[in-house]
């Protein structure tokens, strides 16, 4: 039994990685919004409550479902390196690592995907779904648990931005839970990006343009322009001035599971999304639909599939804009049918095996780091999910850090340092260079059942949302689970890859595991040659998966809220 109850309605539900954000993206819906304006609204407030991890100048990926013409878009919310780059002399100069600060800077998507998103398919201004982010970053809220877990860890590191202490750490300590943040900088940035719309006059898109002039070419643009000439940052007016982020079709595989055709969306390899598609695969091909639930043979076959998926990610994907990733073939039936095979169902891989091999492309091996030192979770994102009252459908896993890179002076906020997730290796697919796209680990999921059910889904966790959302969804569609429950049910996390953040270290053989797993079964593990270390019951350390469905027959909606996070739903 779930120990959240099941937020369920018959007009339209939420789920988000903070109550704030449920409540500004409800409170939208209420007002007439559709969920693209309710999923901006979150976005916007997670930018707020969270903003030690998600930044108004960061990035924000979405999947949009559009009821009328059941069409599937990605935003792809992510921007590429500044084009002052010279790849050779970043990797001589940093000898092969991604430096603190702003030399890790690409171009902020986040804003511009958000206002895209409304532009397209929103119905609100600006004004309208910023409302409560302006609201508590200029009237502050609490500190809450998993914000204050973020800054401990990351302490040392912020204190190298004297701005980023005052905000997140003032007095240069961490504050108590409960203690009130009041970020009247960002909360100034909200209200000028609302005046200049305002000022715009015309119609709502010539209102949404002002607001995206301001930032990208006016007020904003130069001080974040002036903050990068003063660290010998490579961003530009040029970078700013012509960005817009990519939108797509997602990329899609059907499954049959439990008698039910399945079809599994994600967005495209400028993200690790496509990845999802390829470990479901081969999950499915090793049997572990028909294994006993959470036996150690099944845990092994999930550990040991995403082992071979997380190869085939270093080896292949990198920007498709520069890089050709065979994806077709990756998440095709035929390889991930043959890439089981690899599979040994007795004896743990020792470390990441090697990618699988496809005719006409060469994968990278990547030589990576490795670590005994203790684990730390990754630096992190949030999530929000929604469905309105026509069955629109909206996920976004917008994020970006502020321990690494410096505040700028003024705004609250920082830019996105997403170019830590690049690698400054001459070969590698995901290998920095002018304009290209980081190798983003958010990455938003919808689900759906043609004509029965849909449901928008995902996590934050860097390199644990494949894995956290494949296990949410073979509990959900391979095991019958209830979505609450799917969610909430214990979870391991394999570290034998290089970790997406720079340094991309490894932690070969590591396999953690939440402590409501039995401690017989571990044992088991631990027999097949996996390194076992035990997590609390429930962390946040394993992701914190939000979903919502909608039964399309009946009408009726529910959500999950994962408890390992500050993840709240509401429904009407």
């Amino acid at each position: 039994m779930s120990v959240v109850a099941v937020t369920r309605g018959h007009h339209y539900v939420v789920s988000a990685g903070h109550e704030l954000a449920a409540l500004a993206a409800f409170e939208a819906l209420d007002q007439g919004g559709n969920a693209i304006d309710a999923g901006v609204a979150a976005i916007l407030t997670l930018q707020v409550v969270y903003s030690e991890q998600v930044s108004v100048a960061g990035v924000a990926p979405m999947i949009i479902h559009l009821a009328e013409t059941g069409e599937l878009v990605t935003i792809a919310g992510v921007g590429g390196w500044p084009r002052a780059l010279d790849p050779d002399a970043f990797i001589e100069r940093h000898t092969g690592v991604i430096p603190l600060g702003v030399r890790r800077t690409v171009v902020p998507a986040a804003l511009d995907a958000c206002l895209q998103a409304l532009a397209r398919w929103g119905t609100m201004t600006f004004r309208d779904v910023a409302a409560r982010a302006v609201r508590y970053a200029s009237g502050g809220f609490a500190r809450h648990p998993v914000m204050l877990d973020y800054v401990r860890r990351y302490a040392d590191d912020m204190r190298h931005w004297p701005d980023n202490v005052a905000i997140w750490m003032p007095g240069g300590e961490v504050p108590a839970s409960g203690d009130q943040l009041v970020q009247a900088d960002l909360g100034s940035v909200l209200r000028f990006l609302c005046d200049e719309e305002r000022a715009a006059g015309g119609n709502r898109k010539a209102g949404l343009e002002a607001v995206r002039r301001a930032f990208y070419r006016g007020d904003i643009a130069s001080r974040i322009l002036a903050h990068q000439r003063s660290h010998d940052g490579l961003l530009a007016a040029e970078d700013l001035e012509s960005f817009h982020c990519q939108v797509a079709p997602t990329l899609s595989r059907r499954f049959r599971l439990r008698g039910e055709e399945v079809e599994v969306h994600t967005c495209g390899a400028w993200c690790q999304g496509p990845f999802l598609l390829e470990a479901l695969s081969i999950a499915l091909a090793a049997g572990v639909a028909d294994m006993e639930y959470d036996s150690d043979a099944y845990l092994h076959a999930i550990a040991e599939t995403l082992k071979l998926t997380f190869a085939d990610r270093e080896g292949y994907l990198g920007d498709p804009d520069f890089v050709d990733v065979p994806l077709d073939t990756l998440i095709g039936e035929a390889y991930t049918a043959a890439r089981h095979k690899a599979i040994d169902p007795r004896h743990a891989s020792p470390g990441m095996p090697l990618p699988g091999g496809i005719p006409g492309h060469a994968p990278f091996v990547p030589a990576f780091g490795t670590s005994e030192a203790p684990l730390q979770p990754p630096p992190d994102t949030s999530i929000v999910c929604v469905i309105d009252g026509q069955g629109n459908g909206f996920c976004s896993t917008p994020s970006d850090t502020s321990w690494d890179t410096p505040v700028v002076p003024g705004t609250g906020f920082a830019v996105s340092a997403r170019g830590a997730q690049s690698w400054a290796v001459r070969g590698h697919p995901s290998c920095l260079a002018p304009g290209k796209r980081p190798r983003l680990t958010p990455s938003p999921c919808f689900v759906l059942s043609p004509g029965r059910w849909i449901m928008p889904f995902g996590t934050p966790g860097g390199d644990v949302q494949i894995q956290a959302n494949l296990q949410s969804l073979l509990n959900h569609l391979a095991f019958g689970m209830p979505i609450q429950d799917a969610v909430e049910a214990p979870r391991l996390v394999t570290h034998s890859h290089p970790d997406s953040f720079t340094p991309h270290l490894a932690y070969p053989g590591l396999l953690t595991i939440e402590g409501r797993i039995d401690e017989a079964t571990c044992d088991r593990l631990d027999a097949r040659g996996h390194r076992i270390e035990r997590l609390p019951d429930w962390t946040h350390w394993t992701g914190g998966v939000c979903a919502v469905r909608k039964d399309l027959e009946t009408g009726e909606i529910e959500a999950a809220a994962d408890p390992r996070r500050w993840s709240r739903a509401m429904g009407w």
